[in-house]
């Protein structure tokens, strides 16, 4: 499993009866989580000790009870990025914690490179990779299909002090962006992609990843760089393995271009528990 580690400024207190306990920061949060299937290792008065509680509806979505004031947002940092935190929609604050382990290795495989290195990330959210990829010496190309999480993207890339670098933000819907790029003879030495389950681009095109998926990254195969050093495909698709994953980045990738490709699941560690906590799969083509 890769597993998120090394963070201090968060953690995963406990998990049990489909809900998170979670530190961010100085504030506590409790969210649901509907993988976890097993029941809590902390007593009751433990689980009441925090600042929010989002609420999953029965019909849908749900809302987030207060306990303490929050701040609009207040910053997290992971060695050396920052990231805004906010109580969003969808029980969302910003950031996947679980990717940290994809920044770690993103940022090794572009220090180990001795030239300039592209990478585009597609489906790139508030930008933890763009972030991540820019601070290691990358130029990067940042491309979501969201408005708001651009800009939140680009917030985050000022906070972490690297405003000045080579980010480009597009708003866009990632296959016709890939194909645009194709026709215009872009490369990228790295290509990192965070696909939804169901989604839709700003002209209402629409996602399905089940039959999208294959076509997307085979779009990308063309334009990876002939010297490339990496290609991440992560997934929080219920039903989609890394294993499959990985297949799409063989017939694709591997196959024309050698390399080795790992696969498996992402994972935080459990403070109470000591359990991991599965938070989607992975997988990683490298040079």
């Amino acid at each position: 499993m890769f597993l998120a580690d090394q963070w201090k400024d968060y953690e995963l207190i406990d998990t049990g009866d489909g809900e998170r306990l979670e530190r961010w920061g100085k504030y506590i949060l409790r969210r649901p989580d509907p993988h976890i299937i097993w029941p809590a290792s902390l007593n009751k008065s433990h689980w009441q000790k925090v600042d929010a509680h989002y609420h999953r509806s029965e019909s849908g979505g749900g809302k987030w009870e207060f306990f303490n004031p929050l701040p609009d947002s207040w910053n997290l940092h992971y060695k050396n990025l920052s990231f805004h935190i906010r109580a969003m929609g969808f029980k969302h604050t910003g950031i996947f914690p679980e990717q940290a382990v994809n920044w770690d290795w993103i940022i090794d495989k572009i220090k180990a490179e001795s030239r300039p290195i592209k990478v585009l990330n597609l489906f790139a959210y508030t930008g933890g990779a763009s972030v991540a990829a820019a601070s290691a010496g990358a130029e990067v190309c940042h491309v979501d299909a969201a408005k708001g999480m651009v800009k939140l993207a680009k917030e985050n890339l000022a906070l972490s002090g690297l405003a000045d670098r080579p980010v480009r933000f597009i708003v866009d819907d990632v296959m016709k962006f890939v194909q645009r790029e194709e026709r215009r003879g872009r490369l990228y030495e790295g290509i990192i992609m965070d696909p939804p389950s169901f989604g839709r681009g700003p002209g209402g095109e629409v996602w399905k990843i089940e039959t999208e998926l294959y076509h997307l990254v085979e779009a990308c195969s063309k334009i990876l760089a002939p010297q490339a050093s990496f290609f991440l495909v992560n997934s929080y698709t219920n039903g989609l393995t890394a294993a499959a994953i990985g297949n799409i980045l063989t017939l694709l990738v591997k196959r024309k271009r050698g390399g080795a490709i790992s696969s498996d699941e992402i994972g935080l560690p459990v403070t109470a528990s000591g359990l991991i906590l599965p938070c989607g799969v992975c997988s990683r083509w490298e040079a």
